[in-house]
């Protein structure tokens, strides 16, 4: 796979997409498509020239109970990748069934009979470790697997994508929503060429850093959560959001995209830098 145009300024990107929760049959909550939302990304990276070297798209791939709906995901996201010249490198989510797996490709760790998906992708000099958490946990096999893959460093380093964060989330009612043992998987990646951990499931984005591994949690495609519900309660306000992370030699920074703004106060013309 060969490297996205943002490469020539020594920079990468890696566009980064969250709980798409796709649907077949009806829209989610009577109000929201994901897969429109997804051309919506799409148009928006061309319109402004976002060149990703691969987009990440980090589970709940469709709503639960909409396994119909792969199809057409899957369709979605061929043209998602042709528009953008980009690989689309995906992973499962708690929503996400065994169906979800014909999305994944067939390189990588899996074999037959596997009930993981876990893969490993190189994307010009970045490797990317795409772990299957959908039941909210990483299986011993997985994590040595994973350390055998990480004992040689790659590139310009390994970006790890999974679905449940490594880490509680602020909100009291996601406090355990987070992946059962992720101390356990911040310890195995410290000291590797891990230059990120890419995750989603809270509909909320979060940074973080443990043990020298920054944690980027991506926003939803579909909504938001609503951070101040009254408490007991779970609100989400029907935002999409998504990620652009850029990394290079020295640094990783993860920036948070709303598909709509508001009209700007001001608009000027600036003159970028060659």
């Amino acid at each position: 796979m060969g490297e996205g145009m943002s490469a020539a300024s020594g920079r990468r990107t890696i566009l980064h997409l969250s709980d798409v929760h796709a649907t077949h049959g009806g829209l989610l909550y009577d109000a929201v498509d994901g897969i429109e939302r997804l051309e919506r990304v799409g148009r928006y990276a061309i319109d402004a020239g976002v060149t990703p070297e691969a987009i990440v798209i980090t589970g709940d791939l469709v709503e639960r109970g909409h396994a119909a709906a792969y199809p057409r995901l899957r369709e979605a996201l061929d043209r998602l990748c042709c528009a953008l010249g980009a690989p689309v490198l995906a992973v499962v989510g708690n929503h996400d069934t065994a169906a979800a797996a014909t999305l994944l490709g067939d390189d990588g760790w899996r074999a037959p009979g596997s009930l993981t998906a876990d893969r490993i992708a190189h994307v010009g000099d970045l490797r990317f470790a795409l772990l299957d958490s959908a039941d909210g946990a990483l299986h011993p096999q997985q994590l040595a697997r994973l350390r055998d893959a990480l004992a040689e460093p790659f590139g310009l380093g390994t970006v790890v994508a999974l679905h449940h964060p490594p880490l509680p989330s602020p909100l009291p009612s996601l406090a355990k929503q987070s992946l059962a043992n992720g101390d356990e998987l911040m310890r195995l990646l410290a000291g590797t060429d891990a230059r990120l951990v890419l995750a989603g499931h809270f509909h909320h984005p979060m940074w973080a850093s443990q043990g020298g591994v920054p944690i980027s949690v991506g926003p939803s495609l579909v909504y938001q959560q609503v951070m101040d519900a009254v408490p007991g309660t779970v609100a989400g306000d029907g935002e999409a959001m998504f990620s652009l992370v850029h990394l290079t030699g020295a640094s990783v920074s993860a920036s948070s995209v709303r598909l709509t703004s508001p009209a700007p106060l001001f608009t000027r013309h600036i003159v970028v830098p060659a």
